[in-house]
């Protein structure tokens, strides 16, 4: 399923065609934190394997988040970002409201996500610290990128 959505000059729409690759790489690589060493070719199979989401202006993406999911009961939400010139326009927070009502995102017993600097953006929309983190275990490896 194919979604578009219009606010004034700005979309938000979930067209795969319509992702410029080299915007999404070149901010996780070169401005996110979390991101930074992933090459491009983890980055293009990393949205092959989600439900992508890009906010343009015009023909240019300024933004990008992306939804792994079940399409049943859970979705991890990341890379989210706004491209610097364009911060401060509340396009984050209509980002994620598109997002989270998706028709394709409903009814999930869990949202997740990781954050180190935006949790008062996600806590405006029902994101909270984990209720029973001893429940939760990762398996990380530092030097996978």
């Amino acid at each position: 399923m194919q979604n578009e959505w219009q606010r004034g000059e700005y979309t938000v729409s979930t067209d795969r065609n319509l992702l410029q690759i080299e915007v999404i790489h070149k901010f996780l690589s070169e401005e996110s934190y979390w991101a930074k060493e992933r090459t491009k070719e983890q980055t293009i199979t990393a949205i092959k394997n989600s439900l992508p989401f890009g906010i343009y202006k015009g023909e240019n993406q300024i933004g990008f988040a992306r939804v792994v999911s079940d399409f049943a009961t859970f979705a991890y939400l990341g890379d989210v970002f706004i491209l610097q010139d364009f911060r401060g326009l509340g396009l984050s927070k209509w980002l994620m409201e598109v997002m989270l009502a998706h028709p394709e995102l409903q009814n999930f017993r869990r949202w997740i996500l990781a954050t180190r600097d935006a949790h008062s953006l996600y806590e405006k929309f029902g994101f909270t610290e984990l209720k029973f983190p001893e429940r939760w275990m990762e398996k990380t490896a530092p030097n996978a990128y």
